[in-house]
């Protein structure tokens, strides 16, 4: 039987790229402050991860938030005075991620249509929460374009749920960039597209055990790489292999940067542990 998510990591720099991002994940784990304080990390994360995705998705000049580098600090996203939808749909998304990794393994569309209702929950009417879009009006936040159709988008979503399911000798840093570069191409639903992708890319980081106690914020990466994020994508929905060879390698690299910004939370947390105060 074909694997056609191991024949990815046949492509152009992308081995070198996966081991990059395995080696600052397991360097990653390792870190001694782990033992003690593994859950505030991993919560950490979330609240560095909720804030890079937000911004990702308010890239569009047009977006009428104050979603900003500025506007959305770390420090007033803990003490709750974000108020952005954006911000807030970000938050609750990686915020229920823990609970969704089994269900991701044998019904990832269930999973999508809840992250999209977390997303969305207070920017679009109940009625299209969780469900595919029936027509081509969809917020183009990075600007790929028009969307595929509706029947397209469905034929997708279910190949996409087959690979996920189904057995694959594709490395987990290959498989969560193919999830996150499908529905950032597919735009299943009317908004918020780019928070379900990053949640999903992380939720399979998490699931295929590379990184299972979510310790690491590839959204941070991406952010960090966001000069290249459009074109890296733009060469994924080109179906090309240099392009998406690009992609892949792109989605290592954000996790790569991941791992190096929650090795910073890390150590932040292990200076307040020997100054005899919590962060």
């Amino acid at each position: 039987m074909s694997d056609p998510l191991a024949r990815l990591a046949a492509l152009p720099g992308v081995a070198d790229a996966v081991d990059e991002a395995r080696t600052a994940i397991d360097r990653l784990r390792a870190h001694r402050v782990l033992r003690l304080r593994g859950g505030e990390v991993s919560a950490e994360s979330a609240l560095h991860g909720a804030r890079a995705s937000a911004l990702l998705e308010c890239s569009d000049p047009g977006y009428p938030g104050d979603a900003s580098d500025a506007g959305v600090s770390l420090d007033r996203m803990r003490a709750g005075e974000v108020y952005d939808p954006v911000v807030q749909g970000a938050l609750r998304v990686l915020g229920e991620l823990a609970g969704l990794v089994e269900t991701w393994r044998r019904a990832p569309r269930q999973v999508l249509a809840r992250l999209h209702v977390l997303a969305a929950a207070d920017r679009i009417d109940a009625d299209e929460l969780g469900r595919p879009r029936p027509d081509d009006q969809v917020t183009d936040t990075l600007g790929l374009g028009e969307p595929p159709p509706p029947a397209e988008v469905t034929a997708r979503l279910d190949a996409l749920a087959a690979l996920l399911t189904g057995r694959t000798g594709a490395p987990a840093p290959v498989v969560a960039a193919v999830v996150h570069g499908e529905l950032l191409v597919l735009r299943p639903f009317r908004v918020y597209n780019g928070l379900v992708a990053r949640a999903a890319e992380r939720l399979t980081l998490v699931e295929r055990g590379l990184d299972p106690r979510a310790l690491s914020c590839p959204e941070v990466g991406h952010l960090e790489l966001r000069g290249e994020y459009v074109d890296a994508v733009r060469g994924y929905a080109s179906g090309e292999p240099d392009g998406v060879a690009v992609w892949v390698r792109h989605c290592c690299a954000a996790v790569t940067l991941g791992a190096r910004e929650a090795s910073t939370i890390c150590e932040a947390l292990m200076r307040d542990t020997r100054g005899g105060h919590r962060a």
